[in-house]
């Protein structure tokens, strides 16, 4: 099953259990994800699915960490739930041991040798990962390979 349709099933349920917040984050998915298809002129493929995923997964976490500064715990919570729903999408996410011999195969694959090579790796590995691992713990595992 698609990512449109176990949005349109799950808003259903939603709808029924009367769970407004997992209707409202559904509902701003399924915006975004009809936007980009505009956007496009075409059906999003898989990958084009993905991606919006991860534009709205990275909005609320950066909004997060935000909100954590200012201490606005009101608001704290509701973005833990509403993250919390869309990990649900989210492809299974890789262990770290798993990303680090990714990394470890990506950085013998491009001949990164140290950490001017960094881009070259992060521009290789970042297709291999996509949706399956945060950008920055990936980052983060670059960095100590290549030092």
């Amino acid at each position: 099953m698609n990512l449109l349709d176990r949005l349109n099933q799950d808003m259903k349920e939603a709808m029924k259990n009367k769970e407004k917040e997992k209707l409202s984050v559904i509902r701003m998915v399924k915006s975004s994800l009809q936007n980009e298809q505009i956007k496009f002129g075409r059906d999003l493929t898989e990958d084009d699915q993905l991606t919006v995923l991860n534009r709205e997964l990275k909005q609320r976490k950066d909004s997060l960490q935000e909100f954590e500064k200012a201490n606005r715990e009101d608001l704290v919570e509701k973005l833990r739930n509403e993250i919390s729903i869309l990990e649900h999408y989210m492809p299974e996410q890789l262990s770290e041991d798993e990303l680090l011999a990714i990394v470890n195969e990506t950085i013998a694959e491009v001949g990164a040798s140290s950490k001017a090579d960094m881009g070259k790796v992060m521009g290789a590995i970042m297709p291999k990962v996509k949706g399956k691992a945060d950008g920055g713990l990936v980052n983060r595992l670059v960095q100590q390979q290549l030092s």
